[in-house]
């Protein structure tokens, strides 16, 4: 004699409702629950695929290690070489501006490949389809990268900071004010020069490109500078040296390259300006393409 069988579990059936008067068909209530989406959901889309890609921990890692790297051998080999004498009046947080100079390079290329490698690989379809509204998708992208990139540099530039001011203990100490823009303020430009960086991405749509067109802004104007040498240019080559992202670098740590130009907090207010402009232009574009 056979065992019975169980019954088979049965799918849940459409709750179908009855037809309000006058209407010439039944109502339907889908099972799933409908929820109006808003920006909190397209910034934790982005914040899973920032940090699900080798890309993201690539880029951060060789950040973290050029940073810090850089920044602890340079403070090394200044207090092994440098008399007591020379190191007196000097700022010892300025020393970590030569890791932060080519770190910055990590961040642009993270930056572009936040936009442009959807683009590349085409999931910007997907990503446009489940969030049709695409200033909001820049805009968790922009806020995503921008927390991503500042929380990172903040932490590698306070650990060069303490660690140089501990090496170098016959320089003078930093003031409040010194150690407020080469921690917090350098931080912030640099996570503006990747969101630039990441605008750019979606404007040009090209990683490659996109990567070239933000390394030259970085170093073109200071490389340019540096061979004009004919009297007539002097004051282009002038306001090359000082708008500079090098210059603009030093400028947290009051360690200019020129004696003119922006000065204190300005580099953090041309970066702003620069990047709103930039970004308002990607938004408008993104309105006008197709995907």
């Amino acid at each position: 004699m056979s065992t019975p069988q169980p019954p088979m579990p049965q799918a849940a059936a459409p709750n179908w409702q009855a037809a309000a008067p006058g209407s010439p068909q039944a109502g339907y209530t889908s099972p799933i629950p409908v929820v109006r989406t808003h920006l909190g959901h397209a910034i934790a889309s982005e914040w899973t695929k920032i940090r699900s890609v080798r890309s993201t921990m690539w880029t951060l890692g060789v950040f973290v290690l050029l940073v810090i790297g850089i920044g602890l051998l340079t403070a090394a080999l200044i207090a092994a070489n440098e008399s007591d004498a020379g190191l007196a009046g000097e700022n010892p947080l300025s020393f970590g501006v030569f890791g932060l100079l080519l770190g910055s390079i990590c961040i642009i290329t993270l930056g572009v490949l936040t936009t442009a490698s959807e683009y590349g690989t085409g999931m910007i379809r997907t990503t446009m389809t489940a969030c049709p509204s695409r200033a909001r998708v820049l805009t968790a992208k922009a806020i995503v990268f921008f927390a991503v990139a500042f929380t990172v540099t903040f932490v590698s530039v306070l650990l060069v900071a303490l660690a140089d001011v501990a090496m170098l203990d016959t320089a003078r100490d930093p003031s409040g004010s010194e150690w407020l823009k080469g921690t917090v303020g350098i931080s912030l430009y640099i996570a503006l020069l990747g969101l630039l960086s990441l605008v750019i991405g979606s404007i040009i749509r090209h990683s490659a490109g996109a990567i070239t067109i933000m390394i030259g802004v970085v170093l073109a104007p200071l490389v340019i500078a540096l061979f004009m040498f004919s009297e007539a240019l002097e004051g282009v080559r002038q306001a090359l040296f000082e708008y500079s992202i090098p210059n603009q670098l030093s400028v947290f740590y009051s360690n200019s390259l020129s004696d003119s130009g922006p000065t204190g907090w300005d580099p953090l207010w041309i970066a702003i300006g620069v990047t709103a402009a930039v970004f308002a232009g990607a938004v408008a574009l993104l309105q006008q393409r197709d995907v």
